[in-house]
This record gives structure tokens, C-alpha cells and sequence, in this order.
């Protein structure tokens, strides 16, 4: 009994620190025109006696290591009388403090002049601060709630929009814990805001905003917040139902202006979106609005295992980012397509892409969706210098990941059944109740979908563990779209870059299923000549190829590092696919066809 006695004691005691304990940030921008903010992070109530602050070397949405630390200086540290504290540096992002009775203020100075997703921007005309790469955290403090506190510039009279809890004090925002403080980037501008109200089938409303910094007439923004509420309320009807939002609201904070670097970066109950380009309204603004949304379900709460709960201090290995990002990258377009944005020849050269990410790159051809997701660590926009041998094993988990929703939704299709009651039984499943998953629960859904336990096994075995070819040519003709080659007898060398001159520079490497890769050529080598003819310009190489058929061998004349040197190419036929309707090539489009279509591409909205 005192055994339980105490160990209740330890419980309510340790409850009650963590009660107690509270993180406070006050930001302010007296530098603002270099793009600096000064920043004061409090904490109260922290039992350890030195604190170990740092910055993180990872973001929710980015899977690769980001050495934010860099742009942190002039770090100070102060107790509750004001008296400077000294500060030991322990790593490069890494700091510790002196802890005497509970009270630490640490105050550095943040440079941020890269507004995207990732990282942070600070300028006279805009904020963007994605959290991970501005605010220094407290190891040991997880758990305790957050507030910030924005000293925004007398002379502006702009507006802070996050997905941060707000107050009753304008300027004031506050999380439940690290992990959501972490997640809720931050926009300060002169925004506009549109917003609109949308109910699920329970009838409860929720609230979506579109903060919007770019140049326009209201009527132009009102106009495309229109299309973005249209694909809103068309993405609701793949799940059945739009999650619960925390605190009733969903938030797109985007930046269309020249002056962002482009990302798209989703997060629990908003999107960070920047565009580097002139607002226009277009159609074509809506791709990264529409695949942003779609992670509230997928990723958001329909999350891997691999990344719960999300490390800050390294980057984050994923088994599931194929499923993750890759089923987002299609539905994204598919949402398009069915909301009007998309017309039907667009939306074949949609399909096109992706067929050919499956059946015509090199990692495609070597490594599993699965194995390319780990692989993000390294691309995910990590950073490095030396060359790297990604095109003959790296194929991108978006668009791979993309060809194998593609193929699964046409192999439900012809089974009367389709990738949307996949999707919707999967967010019953794991993303409703936010039970993390791990690729073989992804499997028994498509077991319990398809009350098909070999079907399921075989293509996770196939295409999702493995990297079978997958025949997408019956399937699309269900549909009235008919698969070709599009320039089956044309000769070719492969798809490369090149930079001219007195020679043909090759800028990239060759790949391993190609004609100049089995010749012996690789990056940096230097065609001079082609069957006897020099080359120097793409267009001359391009004549000279168009005058032999695939299956001939020429002979080829190059430089490798300085030294001359001679191959036999044998040309091969461009193995590039298309996806065409059957009316363009005057084939039947039958009612089965066009009922086919109706049910895969058209609107799903009542």
C-alpha cells in the first residue's frame, strides 16, 4: 500500500511539474530591413538544473537533415533578475544553461532570407517563419505548453496568420506542446484573407482560410479562393468526410510573388505554399494547393509509424513515403481533373508521366517504391556538393509512388471497385483513430477492401516491395485511352542534358538502359563526332540520328578527361510512352468506356 501511496505522490508531483512548466517566445524584428529578428525564449517551472537548448536539423514534411542552427547568433542567456548567464556551447546548434530556480531567458538573433516551406524569411515586405528553422527548443520540455508573443513593426499594419491557437490579444499564439509548435509555421504580411465554411455529412462546420500575400483585385482573389474551396469540398468526397480540425479551422498560407523561393509544405491544420511567380489566378496555381490539402488526411493523421513522433535532431527514414507522398502526388491531379481544372487531353499527358516514372527510369527498374522512400534522407532537399549516381537508382517516391496509385486504382476499377474506397477504408482503419501504420496494415486494407488476401499480397510483393513492370495497357482501354510509344521509330541515344560547344558536353549521368551508358560514355565526357559527322549543338546530333533506324550501330568519337577515344553505339528505339484518348486515333469509345471515365474522372460532389 505505501508503495502505491508514493508512487501516486511521484505521479501528481510529476503531473504537476509539467503543469507547471511553460515556454514563452517573444519575437520582434528591430533589424528587420537585413533580415534579422531578435528572439527571447522563457522558460518557468523547469525542474533540470541546466538546460540544454537547440535548434532543429529537421522540419515536419521534410524528411532530409537541415542544419538550421547556422543562422543563430549572438545567443545570451539571463535569470529572472536580469543578470547575464553564461552560456556553453555544446555542439553547433546545441547550448547549455545554468539553471537556478526554475526561471532561463535565452535571447539570440535569427537571419532569415530564404521565405519557403523549409526555412524562414524576415524582410520589410513579409514574414515566413517555419518553426524548426527559427525557434530554439528546450530538450526535457516537450510536453510543456507553448506561447509566442509577435513585436511586429509600429509603421506596419499587417496580420499574422497560423495554425497556432489564438488569443484573446492579437499578437499572442499558443500550442499545446513542442510537437504542435513545431508544426504551425507562421505567415506576417499584408495578407488577404478569404474564407469559407464547409460541413461534414455530421454536420459539424468547419472554417477554411486562404491568407494570401500576392498583387491582385479582390475579385481575382475571391475568384481563386473559389477554385480552392472547390477542391476542398471535392478532395472531402474521396474520404467521405474532412478530418476534425483542431481548434475548427483549416488555414493555406500562400505567397504567389516573385520575391519566395518555391515549396509546398503541408501540416496538421494548414499548408505553407510559396510560388516565385506573378498572381494571375490561373488554373495551374492549383496543383500544389490541391496535393497540400490532400496531406491533412494522408500524412497528417493517416501517419506513418516511421515518423511518429518526428525527431528534430536528425533526419527522419520513412518505408511509407511512396503511400505517403506518391498516392498524394495522383490524387492531387486526379482532384483537378474531377473539380474542371484539368481538361481530359491534360489529363493524359498527367498519366503519361507517370507511366513512364514507372516503366522507363532507371530506379524504377532496380529499386522498390519502398526502398526509394528511405532514400529521401539523402534527396528530400538535402544539401551536398559531391556527385551523386541517383539517375541509375533513384527513381522520386512522388511521381513512383504516383504510377503505383495509378495502377492500383485501375486494378480496382476493373474489379467494380476503385482506389477512393481504398483510401476512405484506410482513413477508417489508421488516419480516423491517427493509428500510426506500417506498409503491411496498408496491405491487409487492400485485404479487407478487395476481400482478396493473394490479390492484396501479390501486388504489394509486385509493385510496392518490389519493381515488377505493371501492364497499364488493357486497363487504360477500359477507359477509351490507349498506351503507345510515341516515337517508336525514331533512333536514340537516351534522354540527357548537354552543354554545346566544339563538342557535346554530356552534363549528366548516362543511365545503365541506355545506348551511350552501354558504349562507355558517362557525365563530363565530350562527343565530338557521330557516324563521321561532327557534333556540336543538339540539333546536329538530332540530324544525325534521324537518319539511321533503331537496331543500327554507329560509330561514335569522344573525350574522356582530355584523351580521344572510339565506340560502337548501337541505337535503340526512344522508349517514351504516351497516354492518348481513343478518339484522337479514331479507335471505339463504347458506353462501357465512357461509363468507365465517368466513374474514375468525373466529379465527385453531390
Amino acid at each position: 500500500m505505501l508503495k502505491k501511496v508514493v508512487a501516486a505522490a511521484l505521479l501528481c508531483l510529476s503531473n504537476y511539474t509539467v503543469f507547471s512548466q511553460k515556454v514563452s517566445y517573444q519575437v520582434s524584428f528591430p533589424n528587420i530591413v537585413h533580415h534579422e529578428a531578435k528572439i527571447d525564449v522563457t522558460v518557468t517551472g523547469a525542474g533540470q538544473k541546466d538546460l540544454v537548448y537547440r535548434m532543429s536539423r529537421s522540419s515536419p514534411g521534410r524528411y532530409a537533415t537541415h542544419e538550421f542552427g547556422k543562422n543563430v547568433y549572438d545567443v545570451k542567456a539571463f535569470d529572472r533578475s536580469g543578470k547575464v548567464v553564461k552560456v556553453s556551447r555544446l555542439d553547433g546548434d546545441v547550448y547549455q544553461v545554468p539553471n537556478s530556480d526554475g526561471f532561463v531567458k535565452v535571447q539570440y538573433t535569427l537571419y532569415a532570407n530564404h521565405p519557403d516551406g523549409t526555412y524562414a524569411g524576415i524582410d520589410p515586405s513579409s514574414i515566413q517563419l517555419n518553426a524548426p528553422a527559427s525557434f530554439m527548443w528546450i530538450k526535457g520540455l516537450e510536453k510543456a505548453p507553448v506561447e509566442i508573443k509577435f513585436d511586429l513593426p509600429s509603421d506596419k499594419k499587417w496580420t499574422i496568420a497560423t495554425q497556432l491557437r489564438p488569443s484573446e490579444n492579437q499578437n499572442i499564439f499558443t500550442a499545446p506542446d513542442l510537437q504542435y509548435f513545431m508544426d504551425s509555421p507562421v505567415k506576417i504580411g499584408s495578407l488577404v484573407i478569404k474564407e469559407w465554411d464547409l460541413a461534414n455529412p455530421d454536420k459539424k462546420n468547419y472554417r477554411f482560410r486562404l491568407a494570401l500575400e500576392a498583387t491582385g483585385s479582390d475579385s481575382l482573389i475571391s475568384s481563386f479562393a473559389g477554385k480552392i474551396k472547390k477542391v476542398t469540398q471535392e478532395t472531402q468526397q474521396v474520404y467521405g468526410e474532412f478530418p476534425a480540425f483542431d481548434y475548427g479551422q483549416y488555414t493555406f498560407l500562400a505567397s504567389i510573388n516573385p520575391y519566395v523561393k518555391g515549396d509546398g509544405m503541408e501540416h496538421r491544420n494548414s499548408t505553407m505554399i510559396a510560388m516565385p511567380t506573378t498572381f494571375t489566378g490561373s488554373d495551374n496555381l492549383l496543383g500544389v494547393f490541391s496535393h497540400e490539402f490532400f496531406h491533412a488526411w494522408n500524412v497528417e493523421r493517416i501517419r506513418p509509424k516511421s515518423l511518429e513522433p518526428f525527431n528534430y535532431e536528425k533526419s527522419n527514414m520513412s518505408f511509407e513515403l511512396w503511400f505517403a507522398e506518391g498516392f498524394t502526388q495522383y490524387y492531387g491531379e486526379l482532384i483537378l481533373e474531377r473539380a474542371g481544372f484539368r481538361s481530359l487531353k491534360d489529363y493524359c499527358g498527367t498519366l503519361s508521366s507517370l507511366i513512364n516514372t514507372k516503366e522507363n527510369t532507371s530506379g524504377a527498374k532496380r529499386v522498390s517504391p519502398v526502398d526509394a522512400s528511405n532514400l529521401a534522407i539523402f534527396v528530400d532537399a538535402g544539401v551536398a556538393v559531391d556527385k551523386t549516381n541517383y539517375p541509375n537508382y533513384y527513381t522520386s517516391y512522388y511521381p513512383y509512388g504516383g504510377s503505383i496509385a495509378l495502377a492500383l486504382d485501375l486494378e480496382l476499377r476493373s474489379r467494380g471497385l476503385s482506389l477512393d474506397e481504398f483510401m476512405k477504408a484506410v482513413w477508417l482503419k489508421l488516419g480516423k483513430p491517427e493509428q500510426a501504420y506500417v506498409v503491411s496494415d496498408l496491405e491487409n486494407v487492400l485485404a479487407s477492401v478487395t476481400k482478396d488476401k493473394t490479390f492484396a499480397s501479390n501486388f504489394f510483393e509486385k509493385y510496392v516491395n518490389g519493381f515488377q513492370s505493371f501492364n497499364y495497357t488493357p486497363l487504360l482501354q477500359k477507359a477509351g485511352l490507349s498506351l503507345q510509344k510515341q516515337f517508336e521509330d525514331q533512333a536514340w541515344l537516351g534522354d540527357y542534358r548537354f552543354d554545346e560547344g566544339n563538342s557535346l558536353k554530356v552534363t549528366t549521368n548516362t543511365r545503365f538502359d541506355t545506348p551511350l551508358y552501354e558504349a562507355g560514355l558517362d557525365i563530363d565526357d565530350q562527343i565530338v563526332k557521330l557516324d563521321g559527322k561532327p557534333v556540336n549543338t543538339r540539333a546536329s546530333l538530332e540530324t544525325i540520328l534521324a537518319s539511321h533506324k533503331p537496331g543500327e550501330e554507329v560509330v561514335i568519337e569522344f573525350t574522356h578527361r582530355g584523351e580521344s577515344k572510339t565506340a560502337i553505339v548501337k541505337l535503340t528505339g526512344n522508349p517514351k510512352l504516351v497516354v492518348r484518348l481513343n478518339e484522337e486515333l479514331s479507335l471505339p469509345v463504347t458506353d462501357e468506356m465512357k461509363n468507365f471515365r465517368k466513374s474514375w474522372l468525373d466529379s465527385k460532389i453531390k
